[in-house]
C-alpha cells in the first residue's frame, strides 16, 4: 500500500516482502527511541504497529518534514494495521489514466504541477468505467485501457474532515486526439504529449503520487513487463 501523506510516500510492507537494505538511508525499529529529525532520506522503520502508525500519521500531518523522502513500515500484521490506518479518514475513491501514444506520454498542466489526468469516481460507477470517463473529459480525447497500474493512497484535509483518497490507475492507449483540449473547468490549464525524457524532466515539478506510478510505468519499459 502506498500512501502519501503531505506529499510523502509512506510505503506498508509485509514481513515476508522482499526488502533491500541498501535502498534505505535510515533503518530502525518501533520500538527504537527516535524523533522526526532521526526521519532524514529513504527510512525503513520495522516491527511497525497501530501506535507507530498513528504516531507517524500524526507527525506527517502536522510537521514538514523536509528532509524525508519516503517512509516504509514493515509489519507482521500489516492487513490489521492497513484497516487501522483507513479507520482515520473518510474514504474517497478516484481513478485514472497514464496514456500513451507513438512513445509518447500524455501529461496535463494543473494548478502550477504536472499531473495525469484523473478524477473522483460517480456513485456505483465502476472503476474502469470511471477512470476511462475523467480521462476523456479532462483532456477532450478518446482512450482504451490497455493494463493496470498500482494504486495510490492521497490524504488531505477537507471542512475539518480527513480524507484519504483512493486512486485507482491504468495505462491507457489514445485512439483520436484531434480535438485534444484542456477542460478548463478543471482548472487544467496545458495537455502534452511528452516523450519519456521530457516526462522525467519535469517530474520534480510533480506531486509525489504521479511520480511513483511514472516511475513504476518507466522501470516497466525497461523490464519488458509493458
Amino acid at each position: 500500500m502506498n500512501v502519501f501523506i503531505n506529499d510523502i510516500p509512506l510505503i506498508l510492507k509485509r514481513s515476508n516482502e522482499k526488502v533491500y537494505k541498501h535502498h534505505y538511508d535510515v533503518i530502525l525499529t518501533a520500538s527504537d527511541d527516535f524523533s522526526s529529525k532521526d526521519l532524514v532520506g529513504d527510512v525503513l522503520i520495522k516491527e511497525a504497529d497501530a501506535a507507530l502508525i498513528d504516531r507517524l500519521v500524526r507527525l506527517m500531518e502536522v510537521k514538514k518534514l523536509k528532509k524525508l523522502d519516503s517512509l516504509t513500515l514493515v509489519a507482521d500484521k500489516m492487513k490489521k494495521i492497513i484497516l487501522h490506518l483507513k479507520d482515520q479518514f473518510k474514504i474517497v475513491k478516484a481513478a485514472g489514466g497514464l496514456v500513451i501514444k507513438d512513445d509518447k506520454i500524455l501529461m496535463i498542466y494543473r494548478l502550477g504541477t504536472w499531473d495525469l489526468p484523473k478524477g473522483k469516481l460517480n456513485k456505483k460507477e465502476k472503476v474502469k468505467d470511471g477512470a476511462l470517463r475523467e480521462v476523456e473529459e479532462e483532456c477532450n480525447i478518446k482512450v482504451e485501457v490497455a493494463g493496470k497500474l498500482p494504486k495510490t493512497w492521497h490524504s488531505y484535509a477537507y471542512k475539518g474532515n480527513k480524507i484519504l483518497k483512493k486512486t485507482s490507475w491504468y495505462i491507457m492507449t489514445c485512439t483520436d486526439d484531434s480535438l485534444m483540449k484542456p477542460q478548463a473547468e478543471e482548472f487544467i490549464e496545458e495537455v502534452r504529449w511528452m516523450t519519456t525524457d521530457e516526462v522525467v524532466e519535469v517530474l520534480p515539478k510533480a506531486y509525489s503520487s504521479i511520480a511513483f506510478i511514472m516511475k513504476h510505468y518507466l522501470q516497466s519499459l525497461k523490464s519488458g513487463k509493458v
